[in-house]
């Protein structure tokens, strides 16, 4: 089981990288009283919980109180539970900008945000040593630190990337949470040669009369060739997913020919992509 501790300076990004690694399948508890740690340990041991990656969350407000953080430690190496606690740092200057932003009271809750930093970077001192990694994120994008988080817990930055490819009929509407729309209806229509007329892209007879055409096989080069490009420049820039559409006149045929060939070139070029035919039955 892997259990990741994410503490640090507040208004660092605790709860952004909470984010990043709820997106990458892990079971996220934020701001968990520190004498709760035990429980839910013993939570995610249990037989039927199905919780093999844990981020817990804590900040000052748990912290205040040192020895149920430790006691808390204490009890994963009981469980022989391996841990690794991520100190999130900033500048004093950043810190109280994020603030001034924001409009937040800090969680010390003083008149002044300056010396309520000062205090809460005094007060960290003791967990600050005990972390097995420290991120500075004053300059750092969420980007380059979602970047960090995958080269040190998952050795790939594809992970968790996932492409969603969407067959659909323009005459039902364009899908609304696409990120690419390709327009196939150029494309040889089986919907007038009577023995395919009622089969659909899924049939083999369909998907050889729509790519015997050069027109077809070109169509399907370009997209291709363009998601390759483009998928990595996403994963770069700290995305999870991608929603590429592919439409024709009804969304049985053409488009969920070229979809099913379009999952094919992703999958064979090792990226992960699901596939939904959203029309295909109307």
């Amino acid at each position: 089981m892997q259990f990741v501790i994410v503490t640090g300076m507040s208004g660092a990004g605790i709860s952004t990288l909470l984010n990043i690694f709820e997106d990458l399948g892990y079971y996220c508890v934020d701001n968990l009283p520190p004498s709760l740690i035990q429980n839910l340990a013993d939570f995610c041991l249990e037989g039927g919980a199905g919780i093999d990656k844990v981020a817990l969350g804590i900040d000052i407000r748990g912290i205040k109180r040192f020895d149920d953080f430790f006691t808390g430690l204490a009890a994963l190496k009981q469980r022989h539970l391996a841990y690794s606690i991520i100190f999130l740092e900033s500048t004093d200057e950043i810190l109280l900008k994020r603030f001034k932003e924001t409009r937040r009271l800090h969680p010390i809750g003083s008149v002044s945000i300056a010396k309520d930093i000062a205090e809460e970077r005094e007060l960290l001192k003791p967990i600050k040593a005990h972390a097995s990694y420290v991120f500075d994120t004053s300059l750092l994008l969420v980007r380059q630190l979602r970047e960090m988080v995958l080269d040190i817990f998952m050795g790939q930055k594809e992970f968790g990337f996932i492409v969603h490819i969407c067959s659909f009929g323009f005459k039902y509407g364009l899908p609304m949470l696409a990120d690419l729309v390709f327009d196939v209806r150029c494309l040889p229509n089986p919907f007038y040669v009577e023995e395919l007329k009622q089969q659909t892209g899924l049939d083999a007879s369909v998907q050889n009369f729509i790519m015997q055409s050069e027109v077809s096989q070109d169509f399907l080069r370009h997209i291709g060739d363009m998601l390759l490009f483009l998928v990595p420049l996403n994963i770069k820039e700290g995305k999870n997913q991608m929603v590429v559409a592919i439409g024709c006149t009804g969304g049985k045929h053409r488009s969920v020919t070229m979809a099913v060939n379009t999952l094919n070139i992703l999958q064979k070029s090792g990226y992960s992509a699901v596939i939904d035919h959203r029309d295909i039955n109307n």
